[in-house]
This record gives structure tokens, sequence and C-alpha cells, in this order.
């Protein structure tokens, strides 16, 4: 079965482990520095597109098919490649949403280009973009596949409405994973962590945009409009777990150790981790709670003054095409944004690609999709002071 590149590098939500990060970001967005913000009329540069035809994407490690015999070949690119004429430049040099935040937030803030016409970015840090005007409005008339293909689920997320914005390239679910025949029993509800037969051997995500989304949905939080209260709730619940014992600690991707040695018998964890676990251990499953669970997205955006924005629409419209999204959906093993893949993996000639299309954690079942949910993101105006809460608690 294909890597998932959500092992393979630091988390694709990545943790934010230190207040200053927070902090530094909360000042640029909220009520701070006013020339941070770009305006509508200074985010497009002359587009090159026409007569250069090349685009440069910035993407995270091990996060596209490459080929079976050469891991510097890449088919679902060279496709578009070839059918398009356009080169594309593509760097794997995204291995933190902050530390790459600081890395182009210079010359966003200055109306200056980055280098690149295209990059990849979890939800809250595409927040941050888009309230900061640094990103570019797709031509969603030029992107039909977008428009036919794209996942209701993840159209219209709170800071995005509409995707005007951004397009998901994967997507993955935030919930709970447990060893069935360790624990003896079936998780089905976030409260079901709090049992005395787990106590002491269940891990929570120490990251706060990883956390906090799947414990209000336990509390039977609408996560769409969740409040600053719902958020105070949460924290005072889980020093109580930890003053009790409980949990065992706060993990990165990590949890994924102690899941398999059996240290801990239930962990929140991503859908992307379980599918390759479940490789080696079939008695590991994945629920999506009762109550629900968070669907989350990584995605692709255009940044301001970008000099190939018409190359770097064909590009992510490639991506949406059934056939493509199967092809990507099979190695990188999220969840794929493009549900009409379904049918093409479940018409593959190979039995374990075919196997794909009927696994809820590429595709999920329609009794799984009502449960899923995007959260609202944290705004800079909250991020601080939360921030500060939450880092207490888990020891960051």
């Amino acid at each position: 079965m294909p890597f998932s590149a959500k092992n393979a590098a630091l988390p694709r939500r990545s943790l934010l482990r230190a207040l200053g990060g927070g902090a530094v970001l909360g000042g640029l967005a909220g009520c701070g520095v006013p020339a941070a913000y770009v305006g509508p009329g200074e985010r497009a540069a002359a587009d090159l597109s026409a007569s250069d035809k090349r685009l440069t994407w910035a993407n995270w490690p091990l996060y596209i098919d490459t080929d079976d015999d050469d891991p510097n070949r890449r088919p679902t690119l060279e496709a578009f490649e070839k059918r398009t004429g356009i080169s594309v430049k593509y760097t794997e040099e995204i291995n933190d949403n902050d530390e790459f935040f600081g890395k182009i937030s210079p010359a966003l803030m200055n109306h200056q280009q980055t280098g690149r016409d295209l990059i990849v970015m979890s939800d809250w840090m595409c927040a941050r973009f888009v309230r900061l005007g640094w990103v570019q409005k797709m031509d969603r008339a030029k992107q039909p596949d977008v428009a036919k293909y794209l996942d209701p689920l993840l159209r219209s997320p709170a800071f995005d409405p509409g995707r005007r914005f951004s397009v998901p390239w994967q997507s993955g679910i935030t919930g709970i994973a447990y060893d069935r025949r360790r624990l003896g029993r079936e998780v089905r509800h976030v409260s079901d962590l709090w049992a005395d037969d787990l106590k002491g051997r269940v891990t929570l995500l120490s990251g706060l945009d990883e956390a906090f989304a799947l414990l209000m949905q336990g509390n039977g939080v609408d996560i769409t409009k969740w409040t600053a209260d719902d958020f105070h709730k949460v924290c005072d619940q889980v020093e109580k777990y930890v003053a009790q014992g409980r949990i065992r600690r706060f993990t990165g991707n990590d949890y994924t150790k102690d899941l398999v040695s059996g240290d801990v018998l239930a962990c929140q964890a991503y859908s992307g981790d379980v599918i390759q676990l479940q490789a080696d251990n079939p008695h590991i499953r994945f629920v999506v709670p009762e109550e629900g669970a968070e669907l989350w997205s990584d995605s692709l955006m255009i940044p301001d003054r970008a000099r190939h924005k018409r190359n770097a629409e064909r590009l992510v419209d490639h991506y949406y095409a059934p056939e493509v999204a199967a092809d990507l959906a099979a190695w990188v093993n999220y969840v794929c944004p493009v549900p009409a893949a379904r049918h093409v993996l479940a018409d593959a000639k190979d039995k374990d690609t075919a196997a794909l299309a009927e696994n809820p954690l590429i595709f999920p079942d329609a009794q799984m999709r009502e449960r899923l949910v995007i959260a609202r993101d944290i705004t800079s105006r909250e991020r601080v002071e939360f921030a500060k809460r939450w880092n207490k608690i888990v020891g960051l």
C-alpha cells in the first residue's frame, strides 16, 4: 500500500508549538499592522502565462504520486506537462505551516512576488492568507472540473465561502483511533475516551488547531459557529482529565507509535495515518464519533503577484479530473476531494487498487458524511488568548 504522506513528514496541520508564532501572526492579521492587509486591487501582477509556459508549485514532502521505479518522476504531473506544454517546477519545501508563512510573508506584506505560483496550506493557515488578502481569487469559469467535481462537503468553509481563493488538494478526518482487540469493546462517542478502562491509555493531539474541534463536538457543539465559552469549557474538561490521570500524554503524529505498541488503547487521530496502521494491524479501527468529527483540507492557493496565474489555474483543474484524482488518491490515501474518482478506482484491474474505492477513509460513506463538518477557524484576535491557555495545559 502506498506510503502515507502524513506519516512521512511533520503533520500537515502543523502544531502551533509556541505562543510567539501565534502572537506574531495575530498581530499581523488582527488589529495590528495595517500594511499587512492587501486590497483586492493590489493582488494581481501581469500574467505571463500565455507566453511563458511554466509555473512554480510549492508542496509538502511525499504528497504527490511518484513512479514505482523512479521516485523523482511524478506521473500525474508529467501528464499535465505533456498535455499542456506547461513546465512545472515542483518543490517539496513546505514542512510546517508557520515556517513557510515566515518564509514568504515578507514578500507578500510588501506587495512583492514570492517566486511561487501555487502553494498548499492547511485550513487554518489558508484562513490567515485569505483574511490578509495574500492570495488571488481563482477564475472558476476556467476550472470546469473543479466546478463540477469538488465534493459538496468542501465547497464553502467559513474562511472561504464558495471556495473563491482556495481549492482542496487532499482532505482528512480528525477522529478517534483505537485497538479493538486490546480494548475489547467498541468506541462510538468522544466521551468513551474517559471511561475507566481507558484511564492513562489515551492521548490527545497537542496542537490547538488539531485538537479542539473534536472535543467540542463531544459536547454537542456545532463547530461551524463555536464560541469562546465552548473553547474554555473544553479546556476545563481537559484540565480535569489531566489531573485525574486519564490522559497519558499529548502528541504530534507520534501517537501512532503508542497505538501500535499498546501503550495507548485509544487516541485522537488522523484518518490518513490509520489506513497505514491497518495494513499491519487490522484490529486498529478509526471511528467518526456519533457526535461528529472534523473534516479538514490542505488547499491549493495562488499567492499575490504570481506571474503565472492562468497556468496555475489549469494545473489545479487538472487534478480535479476524476481519472487524475483517482491516481493521486491511490497513492496518498487521504480523503479524496473528488467523489467521482471512486468509480474510476472501482473499475481498476488491480484488486488492491479497486478495493480503495470501498475504503470509507478515502471515500466516506453516506452515514459517515452526515457526521463530517468543517470547523470555524480560530481568528487572529482569539489565537493569542486561546493558544496561551491550551499550550499551558499540554505543556508546550
